[in-house]
């Protein structure tokens, strides 16, 4: 869960009643940022601890909100028209369903979902009709299909450890990463897609979610450490890719943000570029490295 992409040199930021106040280094609102990730951070902790089924829901929510942002950016920034009705109704099929039925209901609902794109914009003219198509699969892989492999992982047995690895390893990689960053941070790692992101960033971001993952694969799913550690790392390099490819897309669609809807971050979007694409990965390497 990256920072917004403002070059570092932006520090002065205006208040809201028109006093200049100093950003933190990475360039956001480092109070509100924090205030709002917290109270994220509550609400998928209370789902997850108070009956661990109740995180579907805030999954549901969350690609509901992320499908508009991203809707509406590809809107303003390259006028692309999407089938949101679609896209939504599609994305919710694909969080609930595979809740009861699995890999299979996943695979089947975003099928469905992607016939519903290709129908819906058959309405209007031929011109630009692979372009608006693409975009509209584009959304409903990138939001809803990654997404719902969140909800694979908690619907498992022992699908409260396996929500709160990954959780506790892309937190541990964000708050390695940005500490590093800001403190340390001197060779840029993507310096035309992300101009903050450093390598020493990336390395504090590694030195956290790897000891996130020993933790939690050996302490909530009786795994071993050094498999809780390979997953770590692997789920620190895709959450750090994960911010590159969001901000390729802002950067191609020529805007700062996804959406405004957090204050210090944001769009929900912007909060979900390092989750989404690191859940089908952790699913992945979960599978495999801690069977059920």
């Amino acid at each position: 869960m990256a920072a917004p992409d403002v070059p570092a040199s932006a520090v002065i930021a205006t208040s809201g009643g028109g006093r200049p106040r100093r950003a933190s280094r990475a360039g956001r609102d480092l109070a509100a940022a924090i205030g709002v990730g917290a109270s994220l951070a509550a609400v998928i902790l209370a789902s997850l601890l108070f009956e661990r089924h109740f995180f579907v829901a805030v999954l549901a929510v969350s690609t509901a909100v992320g499908t508009w942002e991203l809707a509406g950016a590809l809107r303003r920034g390259a006028g692309i028209a999407v089938p949101l009705p679609v896209l939504l109704v599609g994305g919710q099929a694909m969080v609930w369903l595979s809740w009861p039925f699995g890999l299979r209901a996943l695979a089947v609902s975003f099928a469905v979902t992607a016939l519903g794109v290709l129908l819906w914009r058959m309405r209007g003219e031929a011109a630009h009709y692979v372009r608006d198509v693409t975009a509209g699969l584009f959304t409903a892989a990138y939001v809803p299909l990654f997404c719902s492999f969140a909800t694979l992982l908690v619907v498992a047995d022992d699908g409260l450890g396996r929500a709160l690895t990954f959780m506790l390893c892309v937190v541990g990689s964000d708050i390695g990463g940005y500490a590093a960053g800001v403190l340390a941070g001197r060779h840029p790692m993507a310096p035309r897609i992300s101009p903050k992101k450093s390598w020493e960033g990336f390395a504090g971001s590694q030195v956290v979610g790897v000891a996130a993952g020993a933790v939690c694969v050996s302490l909530l799913l009786d795994g071993t450490w050094w498999a809780g550690a390979l997953t770590g790392s692997l789920l620190v390099i895709s959450a750090t890719l994960g911010d590159l490819v969001e901000s390729m897309v802002k950067r191609d669609l020529g805007i700062k943000d996804m959406g405004n809807l957090l204050p210090g971050h944001g769009g929900l979007l912007d909060r979900l570029d390092s989750l989404l694409p690191t859940a089908v990965v952790a699913w992945v390497v979960l599978s495999l490295v801690v069977p059920g």
